[in-house]
């Protein structure tokens, strides 16, 4: 089936048609950049010349652009091709490039008149290249130049000069080539970047400081990306690396200066003088004589006194054969480094003092061993800025340099350097032409216990991101905002279904009839109304004088008793000034007051005990937060399922999995979008980053508010963290940046993974692999709650009379409920009596047992149950000598977390597919390996973590994924741990201090 032509290709077929006079069945047009391809073919395959005589005639007299529609850029050449009709391939093509129409049409004509056979080939002497037009300068003649190159990738060019205004870097007053690419699509700079800076560069165009590639879509005002190119001359940069001292260029230089003598040169460098070997070029080499003492010398001595290079005090000049190694002469000159002491000291020796310029030198040439390759392409620059006792060094080119290739190279020379006053470097990668790294990598060499405030460095626009330059407020309590959006009450539900019962209840007081029975059955009409009355008029005095009743009894019995009530966000927000400032500090001082039980033993959530007595006062620490309890859970998904914005996942056999998978669902349904930051990992990360901590450091750093959800599961291994971030969570649920939490047992695969077994087997599990084929793109999931919302907005007066009952029936309970005595101690009623009950012999026997248990373990215990951030605050502080009293000490030898320790197998994988798939989201993936104590680290242990450290610096070579090492933070700190391997909230609000002043972190700004 034949697909109809667009119209402006239709006029275009038309115009050849007439032009060759070829059918229009065998003319074939397309338009590709700034390109016309135009295909003739017929039962013979048409005459070349004669078919580019008529079709150069004819575009003598017509304007192209006048035949193609106004969206079309300019058609700088044409591509005519000629073929029999039913081969695959032309048997000829012929370019023309329409600003030289009447060379072209020359070269036909004078064809025409010879031997069509000996005559195929084109007489280039006639034609004028477009490099050779280019290379004058003008930007009609680099645009073509350039389209030979972009328009097979369909992309169109134009070209303009921009005049820059003169600065430190431009004092000529050069300019500056801007190169506009378009097409119907994005094309990868890196596919485009090396070809089109080696055709720029080519053209040695003098007068520009260096050129800008922007591409953008057709039809689309913003560009989509930006590439520099050096246009500095490949001499100005081989005078440039000769002025250090670089034997490589000088050899260079040297060479293509006696190159017109027909001399051969090669240099070398010892100790601190150049050794020139100078042989014949001229055949035949091995007859020739060695080249002249006075012509040789009379070229290198002149450009080496010039060039004065650094390091190098003196030249030896041989005179040779080529089949001799026995010199015919020598001679020796010294340099001006031997009078200048400035001169003689060498580059590295610069460098290993911290002068800036040579240590730019030796990385440039570090990152640069190609010399033709730099010359061509521009290669790798680097700029160099340092900061108190960081050394910043951005690397950048046309094509953004590997982390792979380039960081441990820059950091382990940069560590040979031994610069004083340094002690870290920090590297960067990007693009040129790009503000934004691409990547970054740093080493301390020294430790460096405290962030000092500096100024951000001129070439990193992403101050957002380096936070070690900028002030940090250390040992500063973090105070949480007054909410009053997420208060939920707690409620007990009811057990079984009373339905039945009250039915026959009400159908044996004969006030109701039952709806199947006919009704035909209304003879006694006038008895049942008077029936009605009676009972309705006696069943509405006893439940008034029940309440009364019940009011006197609970206002007598249980005056003191706080009750938990019913509060709504409304309500709370009427909460006095006095009661919220009362609230404030009951939640800040809590923990530095005394217990008032005096030195007896403190339970708290995580089942152990401690003294009180020998806990140290005055940790810095976030106030603690209300308490997401499985109750509160529940009712705030039902709250949201209601709405319609949450859908139902079954179990996953794993309770907190359940409660943390219902709390972010939450947030996003009710924020509409993720956090800025999702922590997740094990119970290492449950307890050990505190989201209100980290946030508040971000915000001092000065960004405004960033979210922060801690999605940490106790058990949690490398497998069950890549089964929520791949399969549970859509990818439009996931910010751009999450901090992994853990350690090396997390991704041992010796071992048998207990919680992911379970999560396997679960109904979830299966309800998540069937729908993952079916996963919404991750543009759809938030706008889809946006739409949800929209609908109910607009089909809201639709179900406003339907469901206008609803508010008769709320009317009439908050009427009631105002009437009522004991309505609003209903929860005290429902303590008292279920405390009668359990005091009754038989049940309180029974029950005793079970609550003793219960004490340590009962899910709604807010000591034990994570805040509305996800995050678990245990206040408990870890003392060795009370702790192993009732804990047995575990060796590694013999803790199952090690057992078998291996990091090949399930769990690798598991990293593996992670990576993956944040590196195709675009998600920046840090993992934090979390600090432990020296009570925790043995021998065994200490040697599991050093492969396990190993392990991750190879995985940081991964783009989007950045290691940061904390294990060795805090050994002996005990107060940070609420056991050996596990921060508590003071060691929380530490560490997340600290990684928000994380300079290698990408945080994000707002």
């Amino acid at each position: 089936m034949k697909r109809e032509l667009p119209e402006r290709q239709k006029f275009l077929v038309q115009w050849v048609s007439k032009a060759t006079g070829i059918s229009t069945f065998g003319v074939k047009v397309r338009l590709q950049g700034n390109d016309l391809h135009i295909m003739c073919e017929g039962r013979e395959c048409p005459q070349r010349w004669r078919t580019l005589s008529d079709l150069l005639r004819a575009l003598q007299q017509t304007d192209l652009d006048m035949l193609t529609s106004f969206e079309q850029p300019a058609i700088y050449q044409v591509f005519v091709y000629g073929k029999k009709k039913g081969e695959k391939r032309a048997k000829w093509c012929h370019r023309v490039y329409l600003n030289q129409l009447d060379r072209h049409l020359e070269q036909v004509d004078q064809a025409l008149l010879e031997d069509e056979e000996k005559s195929k080939q084109p007489r280039g002497a006639l034609i004028v290249s477009n490099e050779s037009l280019a290379r004058q300068g003008h930007p009609e003649a680099i645009a073509r130049y350039l389209s030979e190159t972009l328009s097979p990738f369909g992309i169109a060019v134009q070209v303009k000069i921009i005049k820059q205004k003169p600065t430190e870097n431009n004092q000529k007053n050069q300019s500056r080539l801007w190169i506009f690419c378009e097409s119907s699509y994005s094309p990868d700079p890196s596919l485009i970047a090396e070809p089109v800076a080696q055709k720029l560069r080519h053209l040695k165009l003098s007068g520009y400081q260096d050129a800008v590639i922007a591409s953008r879509v057709s039809g689309e005002n913003k560009v989509d990306w930006l590439i520099r190119v050096d246009l500095t001359p490949p001499e100005v940069m081989l005078k440039e690396w000769a002025r250090w001292g670089d034997v490589q260029a000088l050899s260079r230089l040297l060479s293509e200066t006696l190159s017109e003598s027909e001399v051969a040169l090669q240099a070398t460098l010892k100790e601190s003088t150049l050794h020139i070997f100078c042989t014949p070029a001229s055949e035949p080499l091995f007859s020739a004589s060695a080249p002249e003492k006075d012509l040789c010398l009379g070229f290198i001595r002149p450009l080496l006194e010039a060039i004065a290079p650094q390091g190098i005090v003196a030249a030896t000049v041989y005179g040779q054969k080529t089949t001799d190694n026995k010199p015919v002469w020598v001679d020796w000159f010294s340099l001006p480094a031997k009078e200048h002491p400035a001169l003689a000291i060498s580059a590295l020796e610069l460098a290993s003092s911290g002068e800036k310029d040579a240590i730019v030198f030796l990385l440039e040439r570090l990152l640069n061993p190609d010399l033709d390759l730099r010359l061509v392409t521009g290669g790798i620059r680097v700029l160099l800025l340092s900061r108190g006792d960081l050394l910043h060094i951005m690397c950048d080119a046309p094509v953004c340099p590997a982390r792979k290739q380039v960081a441990s190279k820059v950091t382990e020379f940069v560590r040979q350097l031994k610069i004083p006053g340094i002690a870290g470097v920090r590297v960067y990668g990007r693009r040129a032409g790009n503000k934004e790294p691409f990547w970054h990598y740093g080493v301390d060499y020294q430790h460096r216990q405290h962030l000092e405030p500096e100024a951000t460095p001129e070439f990193a626009p992403t101050s957002a991101k380096v936070r070690e330059l900028l002030p940090s407020f250390a040992d500063q309590p973090v105070l949480r905002p007054e909410t009053t959006e997420e208060v939920y009450t707690f409620v007990t539900q009811v057990a079984e279904d009373w339905s039945a019962t009250v039915r026959k209840i009400l159908l044996a007081t004969q006030l109701f009839t039952d709806v199947e029975q006919s009704q035909e059955q209304t003879t006694d009409h006038h008895h049942g109304l008077r029936v009605a009355l009676v009972w309705g008029t006696l069943g509405l005095l006893l439940t008034l004088q029940t309440d009364w009743i019940l009011g006197k009894v609970m206002s007598r019995s249980i005056p003191l008793t706080p009750t938990v009530a019913s509060v709504s966000p409304k309500s709370l927000s009427t909460t006095s000034k006095a009661e919220q400032k009362q609230r404030t500090v009951f939640f800040t001082t809590t923990d530095a007051e005394k217990s008032p039980q005096g030195g007896k033993n403190i339970s708290n959530g995580s089942g152990l005990t401690q003294a009180d007595k020998t806990q140290p006062i005055n940790l810095p620490a976030s106030p603690l937060k209300q308490k997401a309890t499985p109750t509160a859970i529940l009712l705030a998904t039902r709250s949201h399922k209601a709405r319609g914005l949450l859908t139902q996942i079954p179990t996953f056999n794993a309770q907190q999995l359940d409660e943390q998978l219902a709390l972010y669902k939450q947030r996003l349904a009710k924020t509409g979008h993720p956090p800025d930051v999702l922590i997740v990992g094990s119970s290492r990360a449950l307890r050990g980053i505190d989201p209100v901590a980290l946030s508040k450091s971000l915000t001092t750093q000065g960004s405004s508010s960033i979210d922060v959800f801690n999605f940490g599961i106790n058990g949690a291994t490398a497998q069950v963290v890549d089964f929520i971030l791949r399969r549970v969570l859509q990818p439009a649920e996931l910010p751009k940046l999450i901090v992994w939490a853990d350690g090396s047992r997390a991704f041992n695969s010796g071992r048998e993974d207990i919680t992911f077994r379970a999560i396997a087997t679960s109904p979830g599990y299966q309800y998540v692999l069937e729908k993952t084929p079916e996963k919404t793109s991750s543009t759809d999931t938030i706008n889809s709650i946006e739409q949800q919302t929209d609908k109910e907005t607009t089909t809201g007066e639709t179900q406003q009379g339907s469901s206008s009952y609803k508010a008769v029936d709320e009317w009439l309970n908050k009427g009631l409920a105002a009437l009522s005595a004991s309505y609003q101690k209903r929860d005290n009623l429902k303590n008292l009596l279920k405390q009668q009950f359990n005091s009754l012999p038989i049940i309180s026997d029974a029950t005793q047992p079970a609550n003793k248990k219960s004490n340590s373990i009962n899910p709604e215990d807010a000591s034990q149950a994570v805040d509305f951030d996800g995050f678990l605050p245990l206040s408990i502080r870890f003392q060795p000598a009370t702790y192993y009293q009732k804990h047995t000490k575990v060796s590694g030898d013999y803790d199952n977390d090690y057992k078998s320790f291996r990091l090949e197998g399930d769990q690798d994988a598991a990293v593996q597919a992670l990576l993956e798939f944040t590196q195709s989201q675009k998600i920046t993936l840090v993992f934090v390996n979390m600090p432990l104590t020296t009570y925790y680290l043995d021998e065994i242990r200490s040697k599991y973590e050093q492969e396990f450290h190993q392990y991750m610096r190879r995985l940081a070579d991964n783009p989007n994924f950045i290691y940061r090492d904390l294990s060795q933070l805090y050994p002996k700190a005990i107060d940070y741990f609420s056991d050996p391997s596990h921060l508590n909230r003071y060691g929380a609000y530490k560490v997340s201090q600290k990684l928000g002043n994380d300079p290698m972190i990408p945080w994000p700004s707002k």
